[in-house]
């Protein structure tokens, strides 16, 4: 039997489901628990993503993996940060360099693109890596994610997520996801 979500974890995994929702509230349904992890459907009309979720290591973030119907196989990375207070606009606030590490695997080096959206009390960084599938092989049998992002140079931000739970949740987020296009 699944153990009951956190509520500030499905909270926040309503908000945004990308930068193009243009700060819509999204329905959340069919969620399970997988250890620090959660898999669930975002819902808006017809418009449906699966997101596997890591939203227990802080109170004010979540880091996800998200998947749209059609691009399955196009799984894209995404971290949320709550600021506390509602955007006044949708922009891209900065682009800087960003490094993800399972473990002690392969340091994936990319890009981050800081995102609000107007409406929206959080802003978004997608991840930009060459080598995302590695990453996500590496996060399905790692413990740990890591994350460094280069506010400015002398500025890093550092931020680690639990990985228990994460092959699970990702397995059946691409699996409900494939599901969708039957």
């Amino acid at each position: 039997m699944p153990k009951p979500i956190q509520p500030a974890a499905v909270l926040l995994a309503t908000l945004l489901t990308t930068a193009s929702a243009s700060a819509a509230i999204y329905n959340t349904v069919d969620a399970e628990t997988h250890g620090q992890w959660q898999s669930l459907t975002l819902t808006l009309g017809e418009e449906r993503h699966y997101r596997a979720l890591e939203g227990s290591s802080y109170s004010d973030s979540l880091f996800s993996v998200n998947v749209t119907p059609g691009a399955c196989e196009r799984p894209w990375l995404e971290l949320r940060v709550d600021l506390g207070e509602r955007q006044p606009e949708s922009r891209v606030v900065n682009r800087v360099p960003a490094d993800l590490r399972v473990d002690h695997e392969t340091i994936h080096g990319g890009e981050a693109e800081f995102i609000t959206e107007r409406g929206d009390s959080g802003f978004y960084v997608q991840f930009l890596l060459e080598e995302q599938a590695l990453l996500l092989e590496e996060m399905a049998s790692g413990e740990t994610l890591r994350l460094r992002l280069m506010r400015a140079e002398d500025d890093p931000w550092f931020m680690v997520f639990s990985l228990e739970g994460a092959a699970e949740a990702m397995a059946r987020a691409r699996q409900q996801c494939l599901a969708d296009l039957d």
